[in-house]
C-alpha cells in the first residue's frame, strides 16, 4: 500500500506543518474546547502504530479521541492533510542537532578523518529507529515529500554530517539519495519480516522449513548450482532480527566506504 503526501489542500496544509495562525473562514464557528491540531495528530499516530496505514481515518482518529469524525474537521481539513502532520510528527523524533565533537559550522578547520562517518551513523540509525517505531512511514511515497520543519531538518542534519567529507554537488546529492534508500529499504524489510507471522498465519521458522526441505527434494544438487549463496547463508545464523541488523551495519560501512572513496584526498585539504 503505498499513499502519496501532500494531496490535501496545499495553502492550509503547509500552514498546519509550518505552525501558521489560522485564517477565520466564513461560517464556521471556532473551536470547542478539548481537541487540538497536536492531539488529533497524536491519535492519528496512535491509530497508525496500533492498526496499520490500512486502519487509518477521521472516524477511527475521532474514535480515539471520543469525538466524532466531524467534529475534528474543525482543525484539520482532512484524511490527507493529517498524514502529512503525522509524517512530519514522526520524523521530528530525529535529532537533528550534530553530535558532541561534530560541531555545526567546524570552526577551526574540519574534523579529523572519521568524525563524518560517525555523524552519519548516528544519522542512520535513528532514522532506521524511528521507521521501525512507526512502519506506516514507509508506505509514505517519497515521489512527493511533504515539505514539513522535521522533514527538512532530517535531511539538513544528513548534509551537516556529511559536509566535512568535502563532497562535490553531483555527489553530495548521489550520497544524500544513496543514504536515505538504503535506510528506509532495510528498515523496511526488517518492518515486513515482524510482521510477516502475523499476516500469514504462518512462523518464519515453518515457513522456511516447509520450503527447504521441498527444495532439496526437487534440487539435490542445489550446493553444486549455486555455491557461492550456499557459502554465503552458512556463515550466518542467529534469529533473522540480528540478521537485519547485520545487514544495515555492515551495508551502511560499505556505503560510507565509498563515500570516503569519492571525497578529496588529503592533499586537498579535507580529511
Amino acid at each position: 500500500m503505498t499513499v502519496y503526501a501532500g494531496q490535501g489542500d496545499a495553502h492550509r496544509a503547509l500552514a498546519l506543518l509550518w505552525g501558521a495562525p489560522e485564517e477565520p473562514r466564513a461560517g464556521r464557528s471556532g473551536p470547542k474546547p478539548g481537541l487540538s491540531v497536536d492531539a488529533i495528530v497524536s491519535a492519528g499516530i496512535a491509530v497508525a502504530d496500533a492498526e496499520g496505514m490500512a486502519a487509518l481515518s477521521m472516524r477511527a482518529v475521532g474514535e480515539r479521541l471520543g469525538r466524532t469524525a466531524m467534529a475534528l474537521y474543525t482543525y484539520v481539513p482532512g484524511k490527507a492533510e493529517l498524514l502529512d502532520l503525522m509524517h512530519d510528527r514522526a520524523l521530528a523524533e530525529l535529532a537533528t542537532e550534530p553530535p558532541s565533537g561534530v560541531p555545526a559550522e567546524f570552526p577551526g578547520g574540519l574534523p579529523v578523518a572519521d568524525t563524518w562517518r560517525e555523524a552519519v551513523t548516528a544519522w542512520a540509525e535513528a532514522l532506521y529507529a524511528c521507521y521501525l517505531r512507526h512502519p506506516w512511514v514507509l508506505q509514505v511515497s517519497q515521489a512527493r515529500p511533504v515539505l514539513g520543519p522535521a522533514e527538512l531538518a532530517a535531511m539538513e542534519a544528513l548534509l551537516r554530517a556529511l559536509r566535512p567529507a568535502g563532497l562535490a554537488p553531483a555527489r553530495l546529492r548521489g550520497a544524500v539519495a544513496a543514504l536515505w534508500q538504503f535506510v528506509r529499504g532495510l528498515a523496511a524489510t526488517t518492518a515486513d519480516a515482524r510482521g510477516a507471522a502475523a499476516a500469514t498465519g504462518i512462523a518464519d521458522e515453518d515457513w522456511w522449513a516447509t520450503r527447504s526441505a521441498r527444495l532439496a527434494e526437487l534440487a539435490p544438487d542445489f550446493a553444486e548450482r549455486f555455491p557461492l549463496l550456499v557459502a554465503l547463508q552458512s556463515t550466518g545464523g542467529g534469529a533473522p532480527e540480528d540478521g537485519h541488523r547485520e545487514a544495515f551495519r555492515t551495508g551502511l560501512a560499505v556505503l560510507l566506504d565509498g563515500i570516503a572513496a569519492g571525497a578529496p584526498s588529503d592533499d586537498q585539504g579535507v580529511r
